[in-house]
Order: structure tokens, then C-alpha cells, then sequence
């Protein structure tokens, strides 16, 4: 039987600590197992200077792992589940979803305790996601939206030489890498949807490693699985990805699923929320559902002037 498992990952700092995390608990759980880290440079950790969104969203973060994957450099790739695509190379798959951490996103400011609602009028908020951006002028029309882009320490330490009034992150990033003295409040998911699969780590496998699924699969989570595979699903059926105002969460209460999403214009003039709940063994369903009802409710318009933009760059 082999002793070694390889587990690929981005460098990032963050990405790090996700890759020790699953490293740390495959030691414990298989104190007889080797296991190394082999670091792997994406298109998105390189290009570091323009917007996601102008860069294309196609496995901005996870290609080069899953060309690893296919080629036999790893035995499993880790991912933040929210840049893993909803859709994947046939021989491989989504093998584990952990435990999710809290979804929320932050706000980093000036002032502890300072919120979106008493930012200062016309202030100033960077962030690298058209989400955030989105519903945050939908709550403010009147700030002013700058880029950001970079790893947690980098955006923190980019907010600190600036003049910005404030930054936005997700809780889980800023946490796992203990830099929560840095946030000045919680934004609920009642004022701001996280991203699909924000809080979760996916692992990723090749579907004939069967050596790797049964070293990582006691990492699996089953209601953190069927709560993000109905944001996927709803991601997939409305075609979304960076390029996407998108904003979802889905939560498991007993048997129930609760899903909510938002599509929201860039310049969030218009928001469109909708929720759905049912049995929890059928998310992919759920998600596709509540994708329809947010295209009933209008979010096609939106949606096709997004695409018809994309598709004249």
C-alpha cells in the first residue's frame, strides 16, 4: 500500500494555510502516511496588476492544479471551493468538502466598529470582487469603488498606505490567518450574499485515485456538501462566474435547505434576491430552481447585458 499522498496547492498565504490544515489532518487521521505539499503557480496568483473580471474566469486560480491533477504531479489539489469551477474535466471530481467556516464577509476600516451604513458619505471602499461591489452600491450608491487585488496581507497592508475609507474580505480568509484585530464589523448576509462556496475547502481528485479519496475522505462534510452543491447548481444554471455579480448562500437546518441568491447589475441600480427552501438530499434541483426564479424575476435582463459585454471585450 502507498505511503505518500501529494497535495498541490497555490502559495498564497492563505492557500497555504488551507494546504497545511488538510496536510496537519491527513498526519493525524494516518499517522503512518508521508505527506508533502507541492506549490503551483496559477494564472491568477501571476497576474496580480488587472481586474479579475477583465482577465477571464476560467480557472483563474485552479487550471495549472488540475493540469497536476491530469498529468499525476498530485494526488489531490486544495482549493478555497469558491474559485473552483462549477464544471470539470470528466476524469476528475470534487472528492471532499469540509466543514465551512462562517461565510460573511468584512469590512476592514479605519474606525472599529464602523459599518457599511456609517462609512463616511462618498467615501472610498476597494475591493476585487464585482459581487462585493455590486451590492455594496446597491446599499451606497454614493461611494466610490477603487480595485483591489492581492493576498489577505498584501490587500490589508495596500488598505493601511492608502487613503481608502475601507477594504472588504471574507471573514474565513482573515480569520484562518488570525488577522480578525484587523475587522471593524461583520457584514450580515441580510446586507451582502458571499460568494458560492465561500467558507469551504474543496479537494479535488482524479475519479481512478482511489488511494486519495480514502486518505481525505473523513474531511467530508455532508451538509456543508449539499448546502454548496446548491449554490453551484445555481451558479451553473445562470452561467455566472467573476465576470458575474452573483452573490449566494445556501444553509442545512435538520432535512431542510435553505438557498438564497442575488444578481445584481454592476452598478447595482438593480438587485434581484430570491430564496427557496426543500429537502436537503436534493440541492442541485433546489439551486436550479431558484436560478429560474431569479430569471422570472428579472435578472435575465441583467444577466444578458453582462454577457453581451463580455463577449464584445
Amino acid at each position: 500500500m502507498r505511503k505518500k499522498i501529494i497535495i498541490g496547492s497555490r502559495s498564497s498565504d492563505l492557500a497555504t494555510w488551507q494546504a497545511n490544515h488538510v496536510k496537519q489532518a491527513i498526519e493525524t487521521h494516518h499517522p503512518e502516511m508521508e505527506v508533502e505539499i507541492k506549490f503551483v503557480s496559477t494564472t491568477g496568483d501571476i497576474i496580480v496588476d488587472v481586474a479579475l473580471s477583465k482577465i477571464g474566469d476560467k480557472g483563474l486560480f485552479t487550471k495549472e492544479l488540475e493540469m497536476e491533477l491530469l498529468n499525476g504531479g498530485i494526488d489531490i489539489a486544495v482549493h478555497s471551493l469558491k474559485d473552483l469551477e462549477t464544471t470539470m474535466p470528466p476524469e476528475l471530481k470534487l472528492a471532499v468538502v469540509t466543514k465551512r467556516h462562517p461565510v460573511e464577509d468584512v469590512l476592514i476600516a479605519r474606525v472599529t466598529g464602523t459599518t457599511i451604513s456609517t462609512l463616511p458619505k462618498n467615501g472610498t471602499v476597494a475591493t476585487g470582487s464585482l459581487r462585493r461591489r455590486a451590492q455594496l452600491k446597491h446599499l451606497r450608491p454614493d461611494l466610490k469603488i477603487e480595485e483591489l487585488r492581492g493576498n489577505v496581507p498584501t490587500r490589508i497592508r495596500k488598505f493601511v498606505d492608502s487613503d481608502w475609507d475601507a477594504i472588504i474580505l471574507a471573514r474565513a480568509g482573515i480569520e484562518r490567518l488570525n488577522l480578525a484585530r484587523h475587522i471593524s464589523s461583520f457584514i450580515s448576509t441580510d446586507e451582502m450574499l458571499p460568494a458560492v462556496g465561500q467558507g469551504a475547502l474543496g479537494i479535488q481528485i482524479r475519479k481512478d485515485n482511489t488511494f486519495a479519496e480514502g486518505a481525505v475522505g473523513f474531511l467530508h462534510d455532508e451538509d456543508t456538501f449539499h448546502a454548496v452543491t446548491a449554490e453551484r447548481a445555481l451558479l451553473r444554471a445562470l452561467e455566472g462566474g467573476c465576470q458575474v455579480p452573483i452573490g449566494a448562500h445556501a444553509a442545512v437546518n435538520g432535512d431542510t435547505l435553505h438557498l438564497e441568491a442575488a444578481v445584481a447589475s454592476l452598478d447595482g441600480r438593480h438587485l434581484y434576491r430570491q430564496k427557496i427552501y426543500g429537502e436537503k438530499h436534493q440541492p442541485e434541483v433546489l439551486g436550479k430552481r431558484l436560478a429560474y426564479k431569479l430569471l422570472e424575476a428579472g435578472a435575465d435582463t441583467v444577466l444578458n447585458e453582462i454577457y453581451q459585454m463580455v463577449r464584445s471585450r
